[in-house]
């Protein structure tokens, strides 16, 4: 049988590309082990805020007093009006699935307190965003209330989401609110700060 016949530079270069596919070997194995490792220290990172997002909501409001904690008891008023209870309040909303509503009353509103000139471009976005039947974060309102403050958002001014707002904010007061005070995340909260203020 006759043997094959390989010219010297050809078998240095099957060597080459021998040795090429070898360290593109080492070298994937190298990325699928790094990834892992960052994927790994993601996760690390991230598990206690995942645990718990009232932890983290806490730790940066360090100024968070039992006493305006007990205050958001009060109503969802006083819950909305206190930077640490919108906080606080979304990440339960987060986990219920519901956080639009609370992001559309804060669009509100932030666009009430907008100048004139920018009432239409900020109007366009809430809508967009909130209002129309396939937006990304619809709002729970009636038919006829998405058509009225459809025309109100074409023509803006600063009352145009005055009505859908003070509807989501009473889904958010008999719905979510109740829940909220009845939840671990706030029952837990108002409960490490009563122990740390009297201690």
């Amino acid at each position: 049988m006759p043997g094959f016949f390989f010219p010297h530079n050809n078998m240095a270069e099957l060597n080459g590309k021998e040795d090429c596919k070898l360290a593109e070997g080492k070298i994937h194995k190298k990325k699928q082990k790094a990834f892992g490792a960052d994927l790994k220290n993601y996760l690390k990172c991230m598990v206690p805020h995942i645990e718990s997002g009232i932890k983290t909501s806490t730790s940066r409001n360090v100024l968070l007093s039992a006493e305006e904690v007990i205050q958001w008891s009060h109503s969802l008023e006083k819950l909305l009006a206190s930077q640490s209870g919108q906080g606080i309040f979304r990440e339960f909303l987060k986990s219920e699935f519901s956080e639009e509503n609370i992001e559309f009353w804060l669009a509100c509103e932030d666009y009430k307190k907008t100048k004139s000139d920018h009432l239409h471009g900020k109007a366009e976005r809430i809508y967009e965003e909130f209002v129309q039947s396939d937006a990304i974060k619809q709002i729970n309102i009636d038919y006829q209330m998405r058509e009225a403050t459809a025309k109100k958002a074409q023509d803006p001014t600063h009352t145009s989401f005055d009505e859908a707002q003070k509807t989501v904010y009473i889904l958010m007061e008999r719905d979510s609110y109740p829940r909220f005070l009845k939840s671990k995340a706030y029952l837990n909260l108002l409960n490490q700060l009563q122990t740390s203020t009297s201690k």
